[in-house]
């Protein structure tokens, strides 16, 4: 499929003219609206309010701190911590001094800080607080590059004298001292900011490789993706926003930085990723950006919830949930509901939906995305049964946008059209490739991995779709990732993976190969918290996690979770094997990256002995696992897994 071209939409005139960096539209903003409120955090239960004139001389004042301490025009600025306002001045301040942010999970092991650190070539560092600090400490020898280490929350710090520390407010008094005799300097420097300039490396999850690499970006490829989704649709400055991940996350740079720039609309961060949900339901956002396996856990949560009620309210869920299907078949095949129907789904938003929008956080949400990996399709039902209009977007870190729906096009199956300014084309074995603006320059110090995936303006995704005739995109999976069955027939492992993640008992599931391909195996991850509970109400006794995963009563509810999938799969590609792991994926292992999807080729080495064993038709496998003592010592455990067959 050579060129096709995109659809159309325009960009509101509002977003334009701010400026060509995040610094020049900042300063915008607080020239603008310098009173009104950008952010909120909330803080030892308290929510704390930041304006735009906080928000600009927060940045101005780090910048000014970071010059002072020999900060040049080209430095990398590692950015660590949960998600903040200090994480957000710190990017904007690098890129105010000309230099380049790199932002980084929390949850890094030291040894993943030092790669990244070492490929970047980091000459300044910002962390949250005493436990990325102490990351620092044991990988410091091994980072030539790096000056100052600064810290924003002091908790814990107070003793430590190390040179290489600093605190953030002792960094803001050096840039005021600085500014004294450097006046105008960093007025100069966010002037002479240029859309071309590389402003920031956006880490790859590194689903497909043993590492993850590093794409650069400019302000100008940033906006690309920015103008598309706010041309898709429009952010209001009277808009509140609770941003998931930190700008780690290549979806955050666009919604996070960008997005909220442009629109001067409100972010409002949780006070840990622990009381993300809560915090939530407090501020009840009007934009909601979730990864797909946080949209279908809440799903199953509601589920399980309702599984515990009062029989009233299962009742009601019972009977009022399907008048909710009933009206998203409407829409999808672009059908008017009758009166009747109209009445009754008017009814059960009064009486149900509505309360489990609130129960969710979502009573304002008007703006819904998810991304990152396949949404169930049982979840998609769900959430537009509840009156929201939550749509699939694809993206990539190195590629940028590709697509996303219009509010009145929204088909559970698509990712939506593609958009203004890209072109497409699908290979013989149907990998995308595409180029447009937001494409990146390449990977940082990785000509190699460049040349590999950017040809000619092209870049080589390594996704498999399809094109509908009405220029949908059909994501499927990773190229590598897909099953071809014994009649030849290509399977989407994802499907399957994503309608079992709806399950409340099961909180991740892995599609494993076998030889012949005439049926599909599972690996499941319950979910304790859901089966510990449903344990204890069916009196079935159990020691710990790896116990209760493989009690037969267990294996049996599971069973019925697999039997409703495999009902809408074809007789070649139904589930007949089952195996439940006796424990977690962990990304701390390498089994997930860090915003949790699956690392299948690191998967398929590790438990190479188990996908054998089910392969060679046996009914157990014995599981070695360490398992770290409070003296630190570490011990192997070996679990025997059951193999159940269908």
């Amino acid at each position: 499929m050579e060129g096709r071209k995109s659809m159309t939409t325009g960009l509101d005139e509002r977003y334009k003219e701010k400026g060509d960096t995040w610094p020049q539209i900042l300063k915008f903003n607080y020239e603008q609206y310098g009173l009104r409120t950008a952010m909120r955090h909330k803080h030892y239960g308290i929510w704390q309010t930041y304006t735009w004139k906080d928000y600009y001389l927060n940045v101005k004042g780090l910048a000014l701190g970071l010059l002072s301490l020999g900060f040049q025009p080209g430095d990398k600025l590692l950015i660590i911590g949960d998600n903040a306002p200090h994480y957000y001045y710190s990017e904007l301040a690098a890129q105010a001094d000309h230099g380049v942010s790199v932002g980084l999970y929390s949850e890094l092991t030291p040894e993943e800080i030092k790669i990244i650190a070492v490929n970047a070539e980091a000459v300044f560092a910002v962390v949250e607080d005493q436990e990325q600090v102490d990351k620092f400490f044991q990988i410091k020898e091994d980072l030539p590059f790096l000056k100052n280490v600064i810290f924003w929350n002091h908790k814990g710090l107070a003793h430590y004298k190390d040179p290489i520390l600093m605190g953030y407010e002792q960094v803001l008094e050096k840039g005021k001292e600085y500014e004294k005799a450097h006046t105008g300097i960093f007025e100069q420097n966010v002037a002479s900011g240029k859309a071309d300039d590389i402003c920031a490396i956006v880490y790859t999850s590194g689903t497909t490789g043993s590492t993850p690499k590093g794409a650069l970006h400019t302000y100008q490829t940033m906006r690309a993706g920015t103008d598309l989704y706010l041309s898709l649709d429009p952010w209001l400055q009277q808009d509140n926003v609770v941003p998931y991940l930190p700008p780690a996350w290549m979806a955050e740079q666009w919604f996070g930085i960008g997005c909220h720039l442009l629109s001067a609309c409100a972010l409002n961060f949780a006070e840990s990723p622990a009381t993300q949900q809560r915090d939530t339901h407090e501020t009840n956002p009007s934009i909601v950006i979730y990864r797909a396996g946080i949209w279908e856990s809440q799903a199953a949560n509601v589920h399980a919830r309702i599984l515990d009620a009062d029989p009233v309210k299962r009742f009601a869920f019972r009977k009022l949930m399907p008048i909710g299907y009933r009206m998203v078949e409407k829409r999808r095949q672009r059908q008017k509901p009758g009166l009747g129907l109209r009445t009754l789904y008017a009814l059960a938003d009064m009486m149900l939906f509505r309360h489990v929008r609130k129960s969710l956080g979502l009573s304002n949400a008007r703006i819904c995305y998810t991304s990152g990996s396949t949404l169930s399709p049982d979840a998609f039902r769900f959430y537009h049964a509840l009156k929201l209009p939550l749509k699939s977007l694809y993206w990539s870190t190195e590629g940028g946008v590709l697509s996303g729906a219009m509010n009145d096009d929204i088909h559970p199956d698509t990712v939506g059209p593609v958009r203004e300014g890209v072109e497409i084309r699908i290979a013989q074995n149907g990998e995308l490739i595409y180029r447009q603006a937001g494409t990146f320059i390449g990977y940082q110090n990785n000509p190699e991995e460049t040349s590999h995936v950017f040809k000619d303006g092209w870049f080589y995704s390594g996704d498999s779709v399809s094109v509908r005739d009405d220029k949908h995109i059909m994501f499927l999976d990773r190229v590598t990732d897909l099953l071809v069955l014994a009649n030849g027939r290509q399977l989407a492992p994802q499907f399957v993976e994503s309608r079992l993640r709806f399950s409340p008992s099961i909180r991740d599931a892995w599609i494993i190969p076998n030889p012949d391909n005439d049926y599909l195996a599972a690996v499941i991850v319950i979910d304790y918290e859901n089966v510990s509970r449903w344990a204890g109400q069916n009196r079935v006794p159990y020691t710990a996690f790896d116990d209760l995963s493989q009690r037969p009563e267990v294996y049996d509810l599971i069973k019925k979770d697999i039997d409703r999938i495999n009902q809408d799969l074809p007789s070649d590609a139904r589930i007949k094997k089952y195996v439940h792991l006796n424990k977690e994926f962990n990304p701390n292992k390498g089994e997930l990256t860090r915003n949790r999807k699956l690392r299948k080729a690191f998967l398929r080495e590790r438990y190479q002995t188990l996908i054998d064993a089910v392969c060679q038709d046996k009914i157990e496998v014995p599981i070695e696992s360490p398992v770290t003592s409070g003296d630190g010592q570490t011990n192997t455990v070996t679990t025997t897994l059951h193999i159940h067959s269908i």
